[in-house]
């Protein structure tokens, strides 16, 4: 009975760990259509997973005089991930809110910045899943 009940326990947990890669795939799909040329990945995936109104918080370096793009997604579709670019004294720099949850942004600083990334996920669209941005900055 105990072989029986962990081998059930591993089939569990190899099947989970299946559906956490499918769903990784996905969204990395969904981000690279907007990261191609001439914007290359800086080879960073900031992942998170959301449960509610829970918010991740990644932190990045953006060198003054690139152009970046900040690619985000969650769900099978696009707009379902609210991002949110903040500099460290927590100024909001710039959120996709404000763009009907457009899945990224492009832009340009004039010297080098640190910044917090914050992503949530639209209420009105999941309720929980995995986050994912990449950053990648232009040739």
């Amino acid at each position: 009975m105990k072989k029986i009940i962990i081998l059930i326990i591993g089939v569990v947990v190899i099947l989970s760990s299946i559906d956490v890669v499918a769903q990784s795939d996905t969204l990395v799909k969904i981000c690279t259509k907007h990261l191609g040329s001439p914007f290359i990945s800086d080879g960073q995936q900031y992942k998170a997973l959301l449960n509610g109104d829970e918010i991740a918080e990644f932190h990045a370096t953006f060198y003054g005089g690139s152009t970046y793009r900040v690619v985000g997604a969650s769900g099978l579709n696009e707009g379902n991930l609210v991002f949110s670019v903040y500099d460290i004294e927590r100024n909001l720099l710039f959120s996709n809110r404000d763009y009907q949850n457009t899945s990224f942004w492009d832009f340009k600083f004039n010297s080098t910045i640190d910044c917090i990334i914050e992503a949530e996920l639209d209420a009105k669209n999941l309720d929980s899943g995995f986050a994912l941005l990449l950053i990648g900055f232009k040739q």
